[in-house]
């Protein structure tokens, strides 16, 4: 079974910076893309950001560009958000996510992404 456990949401002042990361457990990580969704209350889980199984491909949604960086390092069976210049807008609940069935292609459908996991809350003061 594979498990995703999100950490290093916070709370930050405009312009600062925080890292989330994800350690994935009952898997291996290098088999799998991984990705970065974010979702307000009462609204659907949006894509932030994902990365291909070797980290050769990164994509990122219009919004983060140029202020998010993700990474991985598949010996720790890590995934990384590395997140600067956050902004007010920025605030929600962030989960990591796997998707098992692509290794070299990145999808930005949530429900394409069958592991999840349970968040970490990001709140970004002005």
């Amino acid at each position: 079974q594979v498990q995703l456990v999100d950490s290093g949401g916070g709370l930050v002042q405009a312009g600062g910076s925080l890292r989330l990361s994800c350690a994935v457990s009952g898997g291996t990580l290098s088999r799998y893309t991984m990705g970065w969704f974010r979702q307000a209350p009462g609204k659907e889980r949006n894509f932030v950001a994902a990365i291909t199984w070797l980290g050769h491909s990164q994509r990122y949604t219009e919004s983060v560009k140029g202020r998010f960086t993700i990474s991985r390092d598949n010996a720790k069976n890590t995934v990384y958000l590395q997140m600067n210049n956050l902004q007010p807008e920025d605030t929600t609940v962030y989960y990591c996510a796997a998707d098992v069935a692509r290794r070299f292609v990145i999808a930005t459908a949530s429900s394409d992404y069958a592991y999840w996991g349970q968040g970490t809350q990001v709140t970004v003061s002005s």
